[in-house]
């Protein structure tokens, strides 16, 4: 998956996959993990946010499925 760099204190990337519906985090620990059955609008409206971790612990971690890949 494709993934997009942030200046974050959390987070070193993140990506989406349309297809599967799953959201991708790169943390700044190299810990890679997948949320599954993302609404997409989600993903933009996080993009759009001022602050990616402050949106992650709001609105992602503990809200859905999610697997460590790396």
């Amino acid at each position: 998956m494709e993934r997009e760099y942030v200046e974050s204190s959390m987070i070193r990337s993140y990506g989406f996959d349309s297809s599967s519906s799953t959201l991708e985090f790169e943390f700044n620990n190299g810990v890679i993990w997948q949320y599954f059955d993302v609404a997409e609008s989600l993903f933009y409206e996080m993009k759009s946010s001022g602050s990616c971790g402050k949106f992650f612990n709001a609105n992602i971690k503990g809200q859905y499925s999610e697997s460590q890949v790396g």
